[in-house]
């Protein structure tokens, strides 16, 4: 390896071997889990990506053992133009964000003078735009996603009170899975939500999800705990593990429920989090302000909130169907 004060070689091309060779760090000297680390748990998984495909660049494939300190502009100039090549502009800006975190956790851990990292991070943004990811969900698809739980099983209470839960108060599949019993105040009709950052919020929930909400809970039982647990095949609520250990949800189930009642209600497919882009666009179409919603949403920055709206689609199919297309018939 190079001593710090060597310039390093120009970031490969495609297939070519590199020097930056990987380096073995003491875990309390390495940057990649040290930056890791200080993140909330939601952004750990994507920024750990983010290193990984970052790594890959220069043709190694672990991130903790590559020698970010080693980097310098010429390196991470020639990555953010890959990255800019590949990637729409909010992904790039990401692993480019993920690139500034690990070399600003070089520098606090001595690897990296300021100087070197001041200008290996010093990265215009990559610019453009994207059509917005997503959609938003339909009254109709809504009504038939809840028809599709299967009425009086344990499961079907789960999968009801579930999507009333991230639809009616816009959760994060992250944030839902987190909800504990105790965070449920069916009486107020809130949740206490813990966010991306560790930041807590009270959610208010609409009183129509208050019953899917209570048949739960009769099901689940008032045990301390996760608010959703899993459900056996046979109507069994987990509530605890063989061991004793309280059993929670993952994302990746919550993901697989929503596309099992996609399925059986015969809706698109759709993500959790198109629950919480319906939630966001229903409230403003109703006429809440755009500061309620980004205080119920727990978004730092308005111009997030405005992202999420998906009224335009049907504004613009409106006025598109306003023409009339003189085609004669065939």
């Amino acid at each position: 390896m190079r001593d710090l004060d060597r310039s390093p070689p120009p970031l490969p091309r495609d297939g070519e071997h590199t020097d930056l060779a990987p380096v073995v760090f003491a875990p309390d000297r390495n940057p990649a889990l040290v930056y890791l680390a200080r993140l909330a748990p939601g952004s750990r998984r994507t920024m750990r990506q983010a290193l990984i495909l970052l790594a890959s660049l220069a043709g190694e494939t672990d991130a903790e053992a590559f020698p970010w300190h080693r980097l310098r502009y010429a390196h991470t100039q020639a990555m953010r133009a890959k990255i800019a090549d590949r990637y729409a502009p909010t992904t790039a800006s990401k692993i480019l964000c993920a690139l500034r975190g690990v070399l600003g956790e070089c520098f606090r851990l001595g690897l990296m003078s300021a100087e070197d990292r001041l200008r290996a991070a010093d990265l215009p943004s990559v610019r453009g735009s994207r059509l917005p990811r997503g959609r938003a969900l339909s009254a109709g698809e809504l009504r038939a996603l809840f028809r599709a739980c299967d009425a009086g099983t344990s499961r079907g209470a789960r999968d009801a009170a579930l999507l009333a839960v991230l639809y009616g108060a816009g959760l994060r599949r992250a944030e839902v899975v987190d909800v504990r019993v105790g965070d449920l105040d069916l009486a107020g009709l809130t949740i206490r939500v813990t966010g991306k950052g560790g930041k807590q919020r009270e959610v208010p929930v609409p009183a129509s999800a208050r019953g899917a909400v209570e048949r739960w809970m009769r099901v689940r039982g008032c045990d301390p705990g996760q608010l959703f647990v899993p459900v056996r095949k046979n109507g069994a609520v987990e509530r605890v593990d063989h061991n004793g250990i309280p059993r929670v949800m993952s994302g990746q189930a919550v993901l697989m429920i929503v596309r099992r009642l996609a399925k059986r209600g015969g809706v698109s497919p759709f993500s959790p989090h198109d629950a919480r882009r319906t939630f966001i666009s229903d409230l403003l179409d109703a006429g809440a302000d755009l500061s309620t919603v980004r205080q119920l949403a727990g978004h730092a920055q308005v111009t997030t909130t405005a992202r999420y709206d998906r009224r335009g689609e049907h504004a613009r199919r409106r006025a598109v169907e306003l023409l009339h297309v003189p085609v004669e018939a065939g």
